[in-house]
Formats: structure tokens, C-alpha cells, sequence
């Protein structure tokens, strides 16, 4: 049979307990202490914005398929914040494989604040297709200093309120994607120096990505805050599937 006062003496002690525990140990009190404070995320109209935290240099290599995805993905997350975003690609002038219009294009039209420009030359280097290579290096080249006009932009720009999202890339975005410049400097149609030098230029406030290059590039592993590998386990090319509408472009 239960003591009388040691049931009162226990009852006592677990009410001392819940009031010594402070509201921040629940779940519901920590989760409104996280930047979502407790909130399921919803969709929400794009406003002009700017980033509190963007200023860091990313690069996406390697031999599997997403690269150019993952950039993109970004790009439409930032966008959907209201950043400005501006998409350089290089080497992806078409080709045979694929039809005229891709996707992302159309997408990107569709979507405030974001923008690109399709800067390759017809063909790919390297592949026979019958594309000159002299070309394809005055492509990658334009390309190349059509990106500094953009850093020179955003340099003179302050990133750290919202931008015309209609407005020229040249003068400023928060976010630059440079898609395949590292595949170019892979085909030798641009040299490390030069990645670096577009690395040394990008404004503080500024959010680079660089995709591309099936090789690691290793003079960025000290001038990059993240370099992603994209490993190839399996991919249906090796079967023969070609590029398909609404996965490759």
C-alpha cells in the first residue's frame, strides 16, 4: 500500500520538474526556434529580392548525368526568392541529337528574374560531327568575356538589395550559373588561368557556379567552397538511349 506522503512528495517533485523545464526542450518550442519556426513550407509569390548569404564560389564535375541539372535547380530555387539569376552556357549551341527548343528555356521564360544565353557554337568539340574547332574557341572565348561583362556588372552593382528582374545581366545579378565552362577548359578551349581569374574577379556578394568536365579540376579545390563530384553508376547512353525530351533536354 502506497505511503500517503510519499505520493505527495512524489507528485511534488515531477511538478517542480515540468516547471524547471524550460519551453525551448519541447518539440513544438524548438521548432519555432529554426528558420522555418515550425512552419510547413507553402508557395508564395515572387517578389524582388536579395540574398542574405550568397558570396560563394561552387563547381559541379564529373562523368554522371545532373550536372547542368543541379545548376539549374538552383538557379529556379534563387529565382523563386525573388534573387536575380543569369544562366551562361558554353559549348551548348545544338546539336543533331536534340531539338531546337529545350525545356529549361522555356521554363526560364517563364519565371521572373531569370534569364540565359546560349553561347556554343552548333555541334560539339572534339566529336566529328562536323563543327570546326577554330570556332568552337572563338565561341568559348565570347563566352568567357561575355561572363567578365557580367562580373564587372555585378561588381559595380549593390548585391545586397533587390534587382529589375528584367534587367540586363550586365548590370547585376546575385546568382551567375557559367554551365560547361570547365568542359571547355577540358577540350582546351580555355585554360585554368582563366577560371581562376573569373573566380578572383566575382564580387563578395555574388553566388558562382561553375558545371562541367568530366576530369576533377583540381586547380579549384583551394579557390572553390564546394566541389561536387557527379558519379556515373550506370547511364542509359551506354545502351545506346539518346538524349530524351524532358530528362536530357
Amino acid at each position: 500500500m502506497t505511503d500517503p506522503d510519499q505520493a505527495s512528495t512524489a507528485e511534488t517533485e515531477a511538478a517542480s520538474e515540468a516547471e524547471a523545464t524550460p519551453e525551448a526542450t519541447t518539440p513544438d518550442a524548438t521548432r519555432r526556434q529554426t528558420p522555418g519556426g515550425g512552419v510547413r513550407p507553402t508557395a508564395d509569390s515572387i517578389d524582388p529580392a536579395a540574398p542574405e548569404e550568397f558570396g560563394l564560389v561552387q563547381a559541379w564535375w564529373g562523368d554522371g548525368k545532373g550536372k547542368t541539372t543541379a545548376s539549374l535547380g538552383m538557379a529556379f530555387r534563387a529565382a523563386g526568392h525573388g534573387y536575380r539569376v543569369h544562366v551562361l552556357q558554353f559549348l551548348k549551341g545544338g546539336a543533331d541529337s536534340v531539338e531546337g527548343v529545350r525545356g529549361e528555356y522555356n521554363a526560364i521564360a517563364a519565371v521572373p528574374g531569370i534569364s540565359y544565353e546560349n553561347t556554343g557554337h552548333y555541334g560539339w568539340h572534339g566529336l566529328l560531327d562536323g563543327s570546326d574547332d577554330d570556332e568552337h574557341r572563338a565561341k568559348a572565348r565570347g563566352a568567357l568575356a561575355r561572363a567578365e561583362e557580367i562580373l564587372a556588372g555585378a561588381a559595380d552593382a549593390d548585391l545586397t538589395e533587390p534587382l529589375d528582374p528584367d534587367g540586363d545581366p550586365a548590370e547585376g545579378v546575385h546568382l551567375l550559373v557559367l554551365d560547361e565552362v570547365l568542359y571547355a577548359v577540358d577540350q582546351g578551349l580555355l585554360d585554368e588561368a582563366d577560371v581562376l581569374d573569373l573566380v578572383a574577379e566575382k564580387p563578395e556578394h555574388l553566388e558562382l557556379v561553375l558545371t562541367g568536365s568530366h576530369t576533377e579540376p583540381t586547380y579549384l579545390l583551394d579557390a572553390a567552397d564546394l566541389v561536387t563530384e557527379v558519379r556515373k553508376a550506370k547511364h542509359p547512353f551506354d545502351e545506346g538511349i539518346r538524349a530524351r525530351k524532358g530528362t536530357e533536354y
